[in-house]
């Protein structure tokens, strides 16, 4: 939980505190764990809350004991509902946890002090999400996709561990970067080992090329479509986890997940009918492609 801590992050200004809602539960003295009451009433929360948003969840303790034990006790508190409200109501991705301890501000009654506190948005307020927070949005820069250049060669390590280094299709990199939103296009010769999500030694230079037009297109918003062939089902759904490896990489690379979706398709979209006639057409039918969300 502390790796969590240090992670999850979210800016709080004082003035803006009172656009957001609060939620208490409350503990007995030395237990991080809720009473069935109050657990009862957890639920209760959550049953009304299904489309409001968690903004941040702090715990507390009372004066007694020592500072650090006191600092354990309200983490432990905050890890405890943390778990027990993840995945069913939603949070933003940057929200935070935090445990105050007994520093704070102490209710002469102690079993006041005992709690911890979520902090979260009604639906109604969701729009206004970013001005409650006091948030600016900063708008992105433009870019003139016509003066990027992109490399025609990478290096990096490979399967094996060793640097090598990757020819790239500058061609595709600059169509990819000036296409517009809607456009889609097929990564040519992107193959993945039999029956799996696996991406072939030899179509890893596929994957630094769009890794290459994420660097150098930073208001680029793409999703990445996956398909098969040669089949009346897509019983693995091998397309949509081949789609999403590629995106996988991306994020492991340092591209913001929001910038990037996917999508599989199965063989619910095959350029030539099923069962394909040619070898040639069993290929085209077993692509991804790169749709353009956003290009600005």
């Amino acid at each position: 939980m502390k790796n969590l801590l240090s992670l999850l992050f979210i800016v709080f200004f004082a003035a803006t505190l009172s656009a957001q809602e609060q939620f208490s539960v409350y503990f007995d003295s030395n237990k991080h764990e809720l009473k069935p009451a109050e657990f009862s009433r957890l639920e209760t929360w959550m049953a009304s809350n299904k489309d409001s948003k968690i903004l941040a969840i702090n715990g507390y303790t009372d004066e007694d004991g020592s500072t650090g034990l006191n600092d354990s006790l309200a983490q432990r508190r905050v890890s405890h509902v943390f778990g027990l409200l993840k995945g069913k109501i939603a949070t933003r991705e940057d929200f935070r946890v935090r445990s105050f301890g007994e520093m704070h501000k102490q209710s002469a009654v102690k079993a006041e002090n005992r709690k911890v506190t979520v902090y979260f948005l009604l639906k109604k307020d969701l729009a206004r999400e970013n001005e409650i927070l006091g948030i600016k949005e900063v708008k992105p820069k433009a870019v003139d996709k016509k003066s990027i250049k992109y490399p025609e060669k990478v290096s990096v390590v490979g399967p094996n561990g060793k640097e090598e280094e990757l020819t790239l299709d500058m061609a595709f990199m600059k169509r990819v970067g000036e296409a517009k939103a809607g456009e889609k296009i097929k990564i040519e010769n992107l193959n993945f080992y039999e029956n799996t999500f696996g991406v072939m030694t030899e179509s890893r230079h596929r994957l630094y090329e769009l890794l290459q037009v994420m660097e150098a297109n930073p208001n680029l918003k793409i999703k990445l479509l996956g398909h098969v062939c040669c089949m009346t089902a897509d019983r693995k759904d091998l397309s949509t986890q081949r789609a999403k490896a590629i995106m996988m990489f991306l994020n492991q690379s340092g591209i913001q997940k929001g910038r990037l979706s996917f999508q599989g398709f199965g063989v619910s979209e095959p350029i030539y009918a099923i069962p394909e006639k040619t070898p040639e057409e069993r290929e085209a039918n077993r692509r991804v492609e790169v749709m353009i969300v956003e290009n600005p």
